[in-house]
């Protein structure tokens, strides 16, 4: 009877030791999937987070812009109107798409051309007569951009929304004043809107002015 008892006790440490080891094996693959989780979880941004980065400059800079680049809009232009001298492009937004409107004179005529900014398609074309005192080359002289060493846009529209405190560059115009070709830039943030001029070569600051 003794050594019945003995064996049966035996037995049911075995298994006790059995399901001992069973669940201690178990434990250790939900603790590695709960920790794969907790990565996981981390490594995504919460929807506040998320809020934050489409604010932040780079993001604007990065994701806003259009596809078709300021040089290959220039190049479109020449192509067409190879003697044009380019007096102004402005970047804005139409019907929610990108377009590139782009102004260029040579001796006797002023041109104008609309370029959609993610397809390279033109529309819109002008050809205007110059008056009598801006033919000749004087208009052309007076208004021809500097083209040379252009800063990114992408550069250009992070600088502006850093000046502006915050926001979203929307809109872009090269211009000439004093002999200098700079970029302003619109920068929406909520209600407030503010226009930042910015040097096309250098970077520089040139202005800055909020809307009321």
């Amino acid at each position: 009877m003794k050594k019945t008892m003995i064996l049966f006790g035996v037995a049911a440490l075995g298994l006790l030791a059995g399901c001992t080891q069973n669940n201690t094996g178990n434990s250790e693959p939900a603790q590695n999937s709960s920790s794969s989780s907790a990565v996981a979880s981390s490594s995504e941004p919460t929807s506040s987070q998320a809020v934050d980065t489409s604010s932040s400059s780079a993001a604007i800079a990065n994701g806003g812009l259009p596809a078709v680049k300021v040089e290959e809009a220039i190049q479109i232009f020449q192509d067409k109107y190879p003697d044009a001298a380019i007096t102004s492009i402005d970047l804005d937004t139409s019907f929610g798409k990108y377009f590139y409107q782009v102004e260029g004179v040579d001796d006797t005529n002023e041109y104008e051309m609309k370029i959609d900014a993610e397809t390279k398609a033109t529309s819109e074309e002008r050809t205007e007569k110059l008056d009598a005192d801006e033919q000749n080359g004087v208009k052309k002289q007076e208004d021809q951009l500097d083209l040379t060493n252009l800063r990114s846009l992408e550069e250009i529209s992070n600088r502006a929304v850093k000046e502006a405190g915050g926001g979203q560059a929307t809109d872009w115009d090269l211009d000439k004043e004093m002999n200098v070709t700079y970029w302003e830039v619109k920068v929406e943030n909520g209600n407030k809107k503010t226009d930042v001029k910015i040097n096309a070569q250098t970077g520089e600051v040139l202005e800055t002015e909020q809307d009321d």
